[in-house]
């Protein structure tokens, strides 16, 4: 299937911290596919380990992430991170935060209204300027 929305070309003089934050930064203002698309890799690749609300975790593709992400409204708004802290290895960066939203429907643990928190931390792979891996270890508060 065809890419929906084309890549754009990374800023030269972007560190893998600064395109991993400035992908954060974009999510927490609900930019969607189109707003996130500019820091994917064609081959990007998001694995989540399980959790509360994917007991058997996920693992989506490109197409899949940016599908969920203009989805991603519907279920959340107001979404915050706050990063604790931060390291890198080449490409490498490992970001521990918390997270928080505004629930938008009623979910399995939160009602609609409700603010849903979890604590992260995600590795993400960069290459090039773009992210091509980011693995996931969400710990929901209820």
């Amino acid at each position: 299937m065809p890419d929906p929305l084309p890549r754009h070309e990374p800023a030269p003089q972007t560190s893998p911290l600064d395109c991993v934050l400035g992908f954060i930064r974009v999510i927490e203002a609900g930019g969607g596919a189109a707003g996130i698309r500019p820091f994917l890799d064609d081959s990007f690749v998001l694995v989540e380990a399980p959790h509360l609300l994917a007991p058997e975790g996920s693992t989506r593709t490109l197409t899949e992430v940016l599908q969920g992400a203009d989805q991603s409204s519907d279920v959340v708004s107001h979404q915050e991170f706050v990063i604790r802290r931060t390291t890198c290895e080449g490409g490498r960066v490992v970001v521990e935060a918390d997270w928080s939203a505004t629930v938008a429907m009623d979910l399995r643990y939160w009602d609609r209204g409700e603010t849903i928190r979890a604590r992260t931390s995600s590795v993400f792979e960069v290459r090039e300027g773009l992210i091509v891996s980011q693995d996931s270890y969400d710990c929901y508060y209820r």
